[in-house]
């Protein structure tokens, strides 16, 4: 073995729905470091960021998220109830039209996203072929977003099985492994109180207004004398943590990342989609404190 040889870096994007913008931050802090991976691979919204950074897309891509206000976040959203509440055809159309979408083969860095197949629950690796379609199969929340076929198979979001897909960056080749964990901080938490909401009440009003549109007989008004119990979002948020933070923690103890960073994000939503500076900020923020780690082992 050359002794010499360069230690190949790999970015591990985790999932974590609108709490992802903070890769972004992740990244720049990396690129002021003056350091660049060699391979970027994500899960779910991991896989959108990580796949605008493999194609040199990051800058546009950063500027489309800090214009992006809860109007814009309601105008990418396709409601429907027939397999997920978002079918997602909006938002992938609008990716089309704003940025290219190269095979993942021609793509500046290497890149890979993870799915689940829905019927046998296997791990999906997407390392070829269209990026946009990928993402999109990555992506696939399950009672969000409308699964995808893909390649003859139906794919949901790659959440289910590899929320920190540490495992594929090594795959890949990378001696040294940055994992990107966005759910950590937020087990533990408590749902709101009557008086505070995850998100803006338009964002919320007009969210009950398509599901009632969508499921007529099926909701009900709650009995107001009945204890207040914590809304459907929130119900599919709390959930989708809790599974993606304790396979997160099986998955890592068994094949552990050498650095981990844990952006801080508790207080935000599963839709607040519109808070990227928040989350970019708080990106920064966890990437500085895991920096001279990661320094340290590239030495």
């Amino acid at each position: 073995m050359n002794a010499t040889r360069k230690l190949r870096v790999g970015l591990a994007l985790g999932s974590g729905s609108a709490r992802g913008w903070a890769h972004v931050g992740v990244i720049r802090v990396l690129e002021q470091a003056g350091i660049r991976p060699d391979m970027v691979c994500g899960t779910s919204i991991g896989a959108l960021v990580g796949a605008a950074y493999a194609a040199d897309e990051l800058e546009n891509f950063e500027k489309w998220l800090h214009g992006l206000g809860i109007k814009e976040v309601l105008s990418l959203m396709d409601v429907r109830m027939n397999g997920g509440m978002i079918k997602g055809e909006r938002l992938m159309e609008f990716f089309r039209r704003s940025f290219i979408d190269r095979p993942i083969e021609e793509l500046t860095i290497p890149f890979a996203a993870v799915a689940t197949a829905l019927h046998s629950g296997t791990e999906v690796w997407l390392r070829e072929g269209s990026t946009i379609e990928a993402v999109r199969a990555s992506i696939a929340l399950p009672g969000l977003f409308m699964p995808v076929v893909y390649d003859g198979r139906v794919l949901v979001d790659g959440a289910l099985v590899n929320p920190v897909p540490v495992s594929l960056a090594r795959a890949m080749g990378a001696d040294i492994v940055i994992a990107v964990d966005l759910n950590s901080s937020r087990l533990g938490r408590r749902f709101p109180d009557e008086s505070v909401t995850e998100t803006p009440s338009d964002v919320i009003s007009e969210w009950k207004r398509r599901l009632k549109n969508n499921l007529g007989a099926l909701i009900s008004k709650r009995n107001e004398t009945e204890p207040k119990l914590p809304s459907i979002m929130e119900v599919i948020s709390s959930s989708l943590n809790i599974m993606q933070e304790r396979i997160s923690r099986s998955r890592m103890s068994g094949d552990p990342p050498d650095v981990i960073v844990t952006p801080r994000l508790a207080q935000l939503g599963l839709l607040d989609y519109h808070r990227s500076k928040e989350a970019i900020a708080e990106g920064q923020r966890a990437m500085e404190a895991a920096l001279p780690d990661l320094e340290a082992i590239l030495r």
